[in-house]
């Protein structure tokens, strides 16, 4: 892990695309502006985390089993 130490208004760069500026600290808290295009998917950890579940659970979902709908009949003309 790469350790950056920055002061309020100084940016790190990630490649020639991605910007993160220290906007404000405070009271144990670091608030960051992140510039990214957006192919660059950004979240917080948290967000990151249930995304990767929902994921998970999307690849295991299986249709209940039964009987096929079956499509609706003709009206009988008489």
């Amino acid at each position: 892990m790469l350790v950056l130490t920055r002061k309020l208004g100084e940016n790190i760069r990630i490649g020639d695309s991605v910007k993160i500026t220290v906007l404000e600290v405070r009271s144990g808290q670091v608030k960051l502006g992140i510039e990214a295009p957006p192919e660059v998917k950004v979240h917080r950890e948290e967000i990151y985390a249930r995304i990767q579940e929902e994921n998970r659970r999307a690849q295991n979902w299986k249709p209940e089993s039964g009987p096929a709908p079956s499509a609706p009949s003709e009206p009988d003309r008489k």
